[in-house]
This record gives C-alpha cells, sequence and structure tokens, in this order.
C-alpha cells in the first residue's frame, strides 16, 4: 500500500533509538524526509547511520537537542519553521514506588513527556491549519488507561497526552490537519530492556516475558512484546493521507491488554 507520504515533511522526536527509531525508518521507507532528533550529535549521528542501513534512499535531516527544553525546541523551530508530520515521540520511564517520587521527578516526566509535545504542536499547529493539512500524533501509551502501580508518574504523563491530543483534534474540526494519539502496549525496546534488568532479578529476557505477561499483564492477547516496528506501522498510517478520517482517536497498539473496548 502507497502511504502517499513521498516529500512529506516529518519530524519524530525522541528518534535515536526505540519506538522512535523505528517510527523515523518506517516513514522514511514511505518516502518522506524526516528529521531525527536526540540530545546529542553522536546519537543522532549514530540512529541516522542505522535507518541508512535499513533504507539506503531514506531522505533524512538531522536535529541535536533536548527537546524538554523550551530554548533547544526554538532553535529547531527556528532550522524547521514548518512540518507537515509531528511525532510526538519523546519520553522517559522509569519503575520507582509511589512513596518514593520527589517533586522534581514528577515535574521532570510531565516537561519530557508532556510539555515537549505541547510546545512544538503550539509551534507547528498554526502553519498546519494554514496549509490545511498536517498530522500531528503523540506516542502514548496503555499506561495512560491502566496505569501502573510501578510508575504513576509516568502514567499520569501518559493520560495527559490523551488529554492534549483530543483537545488539539477539536480546534482542527473542519480542516485537514488531524491529531490523535498512539497507545503502545508492551514493547521491547532499548528502554524496555533496561525496564526488564531491573526488575528480573537477573532472569534470562525470555523467562521474565512469561513470568510478565502471566503477573503483571494477564490480559494480554499477544503474550509477547510487540515489535518497535509494529507500533511504528500504525503510526505510519496514521501519518498518512490514507488515515483523513481519523481524528481525535487514541489508537491502541497494546497487543489487547485493555480489556475495554471503548
Amino acid at each position: 500500500m502507497d502511504l502517499q507520504l513521498t516529500g512529506k515533511l516529518a519530524l519524530v522526536t525522541g528518534s535515536t533509538k526505540g519506538i522512535g527509531h523505528a517510527i523515523a525508518a518506517t516513514l522514511a521507507r514511505e518516502g518522506a524526509r524526516v528529521i531525527v532528533n536526540g540530545r546529542t550529535q553522536a546519537s543522532v549521528a549514530f540512529a541516522q547511520d542505522g535507518i541508512l542501513a535499513k533504507v539506503p534512499a531514506a531522505k533524512l535531516e538531522t536535529f541535536a537537542g533536548d527537546l524538554a527544553s523550551a530554548a533547544d525546541a526554538e532553535r529547531l523551530v527556528q532550522a524547521f519553521p514548518a512540518v507537515d508530520i509531528l511525532v510526538n515521540n519523546l519520553g522517559i520511564f522509569e519503575p520507582k514506588p509511589f512513596e518514593d517520587i520527589p517533586d522534581a521527578d514528577w515535574q521532570r516526566f510531565f516537561d519530557v513527556n508532556v510539555l515537549s509535545g505541547v510546545r512544538l504542536s503550539r509551534a507547528y499547529l498554526p502553519g498546519m491549519k494554514q496549509r490545511n493539512q498536517g498530522r500531528i500524533v503523540f506516542i502514548s501509551s496503555e499506561s495512560a488507561i491502566q496505569i501502573p502501580t510501578e510508575m504513576i508518574h509516568y502514567g499520569m504523563t501518559k493520560t495527559a497526552q490523551l488529554a492534549v491530543s483530543r483537545g488539539l483534534a477539536e480546534t482542527c474540526a473542519g480542516t485537514g490537519v488531524t491529531v490523535n494519539a498512539v497507545l503502545p502496549g508492551p514493547t521491547r525496546s532499548a528502554g524496555v530492556d533496561e525496564f526488564v534488568a531491573q526488575l528480573s532479578g537477573g532472569q534470562p529476557f525470555e523467562a521474565f516475558e512469561r513470568e510478565f505477561f502471566t503477573s503483571v499483564r494477564p490480559s494480554s492477547l499477544l503474550k509477547r512484546f510487540a515489535t518497535t516496528d509494529e507500533v511504528a506501522s500504525m503510526v505510519a498510517y496514521v501519518c498518512s493521507p490514507l488515515a483523513s478520517a481519523t481524528n481525535g482517536a487514541a489508537l491502541r497498539v497494546d497487543g489487547g491488554v485493555l480489556r475495554s473496548c471503548v
């Protein structure tokens, strides 16, 4: 299927690894010109090489900077004043008991996971509306609905992303601009490998995976961690002109973890 993304300029925040990296590669494969973003020039260059190894014809731009910072976000907008697609993927997570989460961590999680996307959407949405075309996607999580007790601060930010994405979509009524959220479930990425290492007590990944989907996420229908490419496929479709009737939605790629139908 041709997703009609050839020539579109897409910004994927936090795209040096994990789901963001897979999204950037998938959009590049579909013909989009992709801005690869990470905090350091070294990480961005490494990610760029990785995408080119998979997609030799990829058209890539790069931006090194911490997009949780207002100053770095402003530098980005000056370098790229308009984009056709904005994927707000930048995010952090860590397991920590609620009683041990200080105020500074709550603020940091909000700044990175929520405010970074708010700030960039505020910068790019007016131009999209003026051109009457554009896509904004927030990478939320099933944790937005099923708050994980082991990282409540993370779940809070993912729920906030749903509120922001739906609210922005309401402002785009009657235009060619859509704003949606995608909710991955447990997904095997570099960050998740680190998460598993913290919780597994040294078990092999396969043993931890079996136990995780038996005791922690027993409602999963997939019964395994999804791949980053599986999530990226959904995101690429939502970014496409073919998804023009999908707006204000919270789209699940959660492997059936969430039992509710709405």
